[in-house]
């Protein structure tokens, strides 16, 4: 049995992939939550439908460093799977308790912490694959000022620029990664009405399962075996612009190893 650690488990997208992967009979799930009461009734209903009690969930502010690395050494054996899906948009800025603005630390450091975290977990595993959830709703990264600090907080733009951010560390990360035998790919989920998209002022016109079609594929297919680096959205190859700009993915790389 293979295990597999899926962030933002309880959301619309995140709940479907957890169901979906489990449904697959090859995973033991580790749900990744904040919210104890939502994880507890996420995990029952995924049982259900699922039919496999093969899910577990744990508590983790994927915003605070501390938390995710005190998280990954309590996992002991190797992960075979990781889909940072987590992401936060609050209209309002907020920080978090280490003074982060907080998308910036959920949507982009969150998900820069998980993969180093649990490198060495993936590589036992290997091989082992990292899907970054992503968007196509993605630009204006302002490095200069990643946590608008200067800039006036507009929630969309920090959306954007976080899910930018996410398609240049999946290259920075599948370059470091492909020798330790572990996949980094990111991905455009479908669009499902959620409390992120509602956030950000939109609906949705697919279903979760719909949304999470993607993800879930591009974790578990044979046929994107030894693919890295690479952007994905509808299970198709997609060019990405961002994975061009080569000065500005270190830029990046270096600021987030700062944090």
């Amino acid at each position: 049995m293979k295990t597999a650690i899926i962030t933002g488990s309880t959301g619309a997208i995140g709940k479907a992939i957890v169901r979906l992967i489990l449904s697959l009979g090859e995973y033991h799930v580790v749900m990744v939550a904040r919210d104890e009461e939502k994880a507890i009734r996420t995990r029952d209903d995924i049982i259900e439908a699922a039919g496999s009690q093969d899910v577990v969930y744990r508590i983790v502010d994927l915003s605070v460093k501390k938390e995710i690395f005190s998280f990954a050494e309590s996992i002991n054996g190797p992960v075979h799977l990781l889909v940072n899906n987590a992401a936060q948009s609050p209209r309002q800025r907020q920080e978090t308790k280490e003074g982060i603005e907080v998308q910036w630390a959920t949507n982009v450091l969150g998900y820069f912490w998980m993969i180093e975290a649990f490198t060495p977990h993936l590589e036992a595993g290997s091989p082992a694959r990292i899907v970054n959830v992503a968007s196509y709703w993605a630009g204006n990264l302002d490095l200069d000022d990643p946590e608008f600090r200067r800039r006036h907080y507009d929630n969309d733009e920090a959306y954007r620029q976080s899910k930018q951010a996410d398609r240049m560390l999946t290259v920075a990360f599948a370059e470091r990664l492909k020798s330790r035998g572990i996949t980094v790919n990111s991905c455009h989920p479908g669009d499902v009405n959620s409390r992120l998209s509602n956030d950000l002022g939109f609906g949705g016109h697919e279903t979760p399962d719909q949304g999470a079609d993607t993800p879930v594929w591009l974790a578990t297919s044979p046929g994107v075996e030894g693919v890295t680096g690479k952007y994905f959205a509808h299970r198709s190859l997609e060019s990405c612009i961002f994975s061009r700009d080569a000065k500005g993915i270190e830029r990046l790389w270096e600021i987030c190893k700062r944090y």
